[in-house]
C-alpha cells in the first residue's frame, strides 16, 4: 500500500514508518521539523529511517498540515490508499503557553488532512486521538462508550474536535476514520518532554526531578512497539457502515482506545526508572499542575474483542528498554 504518515520525524511516527517500511508498504513521510523539542532528535530518526529503508519505499517531504495550498498539491500529487494522521502539536501543559499552535495544526491542520481525503478517495483515515480527551470523567477504566464533553485542556478539546471533525466527514462522504486514543507513550527515541525522559536524563545526572501531588497519579503507560501493533492492526481493518438497532446506517467511523489496561502509581513508576539507572532520584514535591488529570486508565475491550490485539509490555521491560537506548544514545 501507499500510505501516508504525517509527524514521520516524531516518535511514534517514526517507529510506525519503520514497520511499514519493514512489511514492504511505500511510506510518504511528512513533518514540519518544528522546535517544540529539539529538531536533532528528529532528524536522528529520519536518519535511522533513512539507513533501514529503500529509496524507492519511502520519501520524505518537509510539510506543515496546516499549510492547506501544499497538502492541496500533495494529496493531488499521490494517490494514497490510507492516511495515518499524527502530526499535531503535542503536551498538555504547553497548550496553556501557546494556544494558537494547537489550533493551527491540530484543527486546521486536521481539517486539511480530512479534505485531502476527501477528495483523493482515501479508502482510510487513522488518527491520532488521546487519553486527555476524557478530562474530567470519574468512572474508571475509561471506555469510548462514556461522554466526553469536559477536557480540562486546550490540547485535549482539539483532540476531541478532531474526532467530531471525523465522524462528520465519514457521515456525509463516507470516508473510513479510526481514531486512536493513546494512553501515555513511552520508550526508545521518546520526546524529551516526556516525564519517563526528563526523570531518566535528570537521575543519571545526579540532578532532582519533580514529583507532582506526591507521586499519587496513576497513569496507564503503554511501550512504544504495543502502540505501533496496535496501529498496524486497526489500519488493515477500515470500519464499515453499520445498521443500528433503528434500522439507520451508521458511518464507516470508530473510535479505539489503545493502552496497557494496567495503570501504575507515579511513584512506582519512578521506583522503575531507579532500579534500571540503578540510582535514586533526587525528589522535589510539588501539587497537581493545571490541565493534569488524576489517573488514566485504559478499557481496551473493543481492541481485544474487533481488532484481536492486547499491549503486553510490562512497565519493568518496557522502562528497561528505554533506559538500555538512553544509555547508548548519549556515549
Amino acid at each position: 500500500m501507499k500510505i501516508l504518515v504525517t509527524g514521520a520525524a516524531g516518535f511514534i511516527g517514526f517507529h510506525l514508518t519503520m514497520a511499514l517500511l519493514e512489511r514492504g508498504d511505500k511510506v510518504i513521510g511528512i513533518d514540519n521539523l518544528n522546535n517544540y523539542y529539539d529538531p536533532a532528535l528528529k532528524q536522528l530518526r529520519l536518519d535511522e529511517i533513512a539507513k533501514h529503508s529503500k529509496s524507492s519505499n519511502f520519501e520524505f517531504i518537509k510539510a506543515d498540515i496546516a499549510n492547506r495550498e501544499l497538502m492541496e498539491e500533495l494529496f493531488a500529487s499521490h494517490k494514497f490508499d490510507v492516511v495515518v494522521n499524527l502530526a499535531a502539536q503535542a503536551g498538555v501543559r504547553y497548550s496553556l503557553e501557546n494556544p494558537h499552535a494547537y489550533v493551527d495544526s491540530n484543527v486546521v491542520g486536521f481539517v486539511n488532512i480530512l479534505e485531502g481525503c476527501r477528495h483523493s478517495k482515501v479508502k482510510h483515515l487513522v488518527y491520532a486521538s488521546s487519553s486527555s480527551v476524557y478530562g474530567m470523567n470519574v468512572k474508571q477504566p475509561f471506555s469510548t462508550d462514556d461522554r466526553v464533553d469536559y477536557p480540562i485542556s486546550l490540547y485535549a478539546a482539539t483532540k476531541k474536535s478532531n474526532e467530531l471533525m471525523a465522524h462528520t466527514y465519514s457521515h456525509l462522504y463516507n470516508i473510513p476514520t479510526t481514531g486512536l486514543r493513546f494512553f501515555t507513550v513511552y520508550g526508545p527515541y521518546g520526546r524529551p518532554d516526556m516525564a519517563y525522559y526528563k526523570f531518566t536524563k535528570a537521575i543519571l545526572n545526579g540532578e532532582s526531578i519533580d514529583v507532582y501531588n506526591n507521586g499519587e497519579m496513576k497513569r496507564d503507560f503503554t511501550y512504544i512497539d504495543d502502540i505501533v501493533e496496535g496501529v498496524l492492526r486497526v489500519l488493515d481493518s477500515a470500519p464499515m457502515p453499520q445498521i443500528n438497532t433503528e434500522s439507520a446506517v451508521t458511518p464507516p467511523y470508530k473510535l479505539f482506545n489503545i493502552g496497557n489496561n494496567n495503570p501504575v502509581m507515579l511513584s512506582d513508576f519512578i521506583a522503575t526508572i531507579e532500579k534500571s539507572c540503578n540510582k535514586k532520584a533526587k525528589k522535589i514535591f510539588l501539587p497537581m499542575q493545571p490541565g493534569d488529570v488524576l489517573n488514566t486508565f485504559a478499557d481496551i475491550d473493543d481492541l481485544v474483542n474487533e481488532i484481536g490485539f492486547k499491549p503486553s509490555t510490562s512497565i519493568n521491560s518496557g522502562i528497561d528498554k528505554f533506559v538500555n537506548w538512553y544509555l547508548r544514545s548519549v556515549e
